[in-house]
């Protein structure tokens, strides 16, 4: 750097400093300056502080009454929240509730504005355990409403919408009645509009809503279900592909037994590709199912409520939960997160069906759904379903016709399974008794072949005895075997039959729960806290057969096995004691009728003639086998 470069830049550096000197304000200027930015800053932080309020007004969860507040900054708030979160639709977010009530022959409904869903829901021919209205809808108690996307991506919840309540094409009044009978139909349509603009100051536009639709039938316990979006096609995303149905309930207790009920509820489902399939019964949990459904049933013991796809579901989240509730009535509470598959169109239409009924065979079967699985007839072992559905069920609802009390039903049912089994029983008995006479000569094999490596000629002389006797150790499992698959399905059949609830007979009140003619002030474990007549009855008669069926029996050489056979009847007595009255009836009168088998046939057969017709068969040649 030479000498005039440094001189240059001294003299630069010196213009500098005097310009700022010369430009710098005064004192009073700038305390004047210093009031006008202090009063900036205050008019910022006030500003900032009226956002910050304006933003909480906006996320709370805002009501009518904030809309309509008398607090402008609130409105105002409140407005724009909800023009920001609901966009076309937050003109609809503000209406009065409003009811209409329809009943055809079967079913009392309630359709409410707000939500546009079913409020409520009890089936006519059918009470509870206190006598009072099935509701398999309480009050309000169940969700029925979509989550769908707008083209500005606002996440728009259809229970927090209002409304307009059409009958037949028709705006409804407030609190209106309507009645369905017979083949008649009615059309319930509930439409929510989108506004007419951008703003929700210019009123709505009736040519764009969003629609649920109810058909309700005179006879049927199931709703044609409708989701319809009208003209909506440029409103809503075309990104996503399917929008969330939210389905549930909170159910209600119905029986008398509340841990029987609970532990026969459950969320069923059909897939489209395979057989029904049910979530863990009387647990809680969740389950994502991927796969495509069919339907979706929110089961109890003896009602279901269930959503029916015309086409699918897809993509299911199902729940069941039991909260902590002091309420007698509560039951727990099931729920399902439904995709359904969604396509652009002006009209798009959603079919579906809701079955809100009983679990009765006749009826579920007529569906063709497999809705009937529901029921635990014993589907996984054919001989039992076979037993239930082609033998038991239609001695049902034959009888039924006659109006005959289902204790006399149940003795018909008994009588006819006993009078088919009789040959065999017989069969069986004579086979016993030629065993019984043949012990002594089987007793006098085992003192001529005392050793141990002597059993095999033990064996086959015991054999050969009993070919030429013309015995079978073997005949008297038989009757038991068939037996045993008629005793299981009963056993399922009796505490899931809604034919038997709350039916009396006797001092039973109602044969598909336990008859108690004595309360216990404490619990027994695992017999209860009180006394059930049936079970008492039934374990009494096991133990006379048991007596009588041991003198008749050969010695088999395993002395535990008698005392496991008195034994049995006070296990029935403590495992039955909860048990369905209709269940220990059942097999009450069922070893009542095979003791009298036993006496009749001990009375034709005599054991003189069956111990000569054995010694004329020893003497006959035996043919080679």
């Amino acid at each position: 750097m030479d000498r005039n470069t440094t001189i240059g830049l001294v003299i630069i550096f010196a213009i500098f400093v005097g310009f700022m000197w010369w430009s710098a304000p005064s004192a009073e200027e700038k305390a004047a300056r210093q009031r006008t930015q202090d009063s900036l800053v205050l008019a910022n932080q006030k500003a900032a502080e009226e956002t910050q309020r304006l933003e909480k007004e906006s996320q709370k969860d805002l009501t009518v009454e904030d809309l309509n507040s008398q607090n402008d900054s609130l409105r105002q708030a409140a407005k724009v929240a909800l023009q920001k979160e609901y966009g076309l639709f937050s003109d609809a977010l503000q209406g009065t509730a409003e009811q209409i009530s329809v009943e055809n022959e079967v079913l009392k409904l309630n359709f409410s504005s707000l939500g546009g869903k079913l409020y409520s829901a009890s089936l006519k021919d059918y009470t509870n355990y206190q006598k009072t209205p099935l509701n398999l809808i309480d009050s309000g108690k169940m969700n029925m409403g979509i989550i769908f996307l707008t083209a500005g991506n606002q996440r728009i919840n259809s229970e927090k919408l209002f409304f307009k309540i059409f009958v037949n094409n028709e705006e409804a009044e407030a609190n209106a009645k309507y009645t369905v009978k017979g083949q008649d139909s009615l059309l319930i349509s509930l439409r929510a509009y989108a506004n007419a603009g951008d703003s929700g100051n210019v009123g709505i536009d009736e040519s764009k809503y969003l629609e649920f639709s109810y058909v309700v039938k005179g006879e049927d316990y199931d709703l044609g279900f409708g989701i319809q979006f009208k003209n909506l096609q440029a409103e809503l995303t075309q990104e996503v592909k399917f929008f969330d149905l939210n389905f549930g309930n909170t159910l209600q207790r119905q029986e008398k037994t509340h841990k029987n009920e609970r532990m026969a509820s459950s969320v069923y489902y059909k897939t489209t590709v395979e057989h029904v399939e049910n979530m863990s019964d009387g647990k809680d949990g969740e389950e994502s199912v991927k796969v495509p459904l069919k339907w979706i049933s929110f089961k109890q013991q003896f009602f279901s409520t269930t959503l029916i796809a015309d086409d699918k579901f897809e993509n299911s989240e199902l729940h069941i939960a039991t909260k902590t509730d002091t309420d007698p009535a509560y039951l727990c509470d099931m729920s399902a997160q439904i995709g359904v598959p969604y396509h652009v169109e002006k009209d798009y239409n959603v079919g579906m069906k809701l079955y809100l009924g009983p679990n009765k065979y006749k009826i579920l079967k007529k569906y063709d759904l497999e809705l009937e699985r529901q029921i635990p007839l014993g589907w996984g072992f054919f001989l039992l379903q076979w037993v239930n559905r082609f033998v038991v069920i239609p001695v049902f609802n034959f009888f039924e016709q006659f109006n005959w009390s289902y204790g006399i039903i149940i003795l018909v049912l008994t009588l006819l399974v006993k009078i088919v089994l009789f040959p065999i029983a017989a069969k069986s008995y004579i086979s016993s008794a030629k065993m019984r006479i043949l012990q002594p000569r089987v007793k006098a094999l085992s003192e001529k072949y005392p050793k141990k490596e002597q059993a095999m000629e033990k064996q086959k002389a015991t054999m050969a005895l009993y070919k030429k006797a013309g015995a079978n150790p073997m005949s008297g499992c038989i009757p038991m075997l068939l037996q045993f698959p008629i005793l299981i399905a009963l056993f399922r059949f009796f505490p899931a039959s809604i034919e038997l609830r709350q039916q009396p007979f006797l001092w039973a009140e109602d044969l598909s729960t336990f008859d108690s003619i004595l309360s216990l002030p404490f619990a027994i474990p695992f017999y209860g806290n009180h006394v059930s007549l049936f079970c008492l009855l039934m374990a009494g008669i096991n133990v006379l057969y048991t007596m009588m069926n041991m003198k008749n029996q050969t010695n088999t050489g395993m002395p535990g096995m008698k005392m496991m056979m008195y034994l049995m009847p006070i296990m029935l007595l403590f495992m039955f004691n909860s048990f369905s009255a209709g269940l220990n009836y059942y097999y009450f009168i069922s070893t009542c009728i095979t003791i009298l088998q036993m006496l009749i046939i001990q009375k034709f057969v005599s054991e003189e003639k069956l111990e000569a017709r054995i010694k004329a068969n020893s003497q006959k040649p035996v043919k080679k086998s």
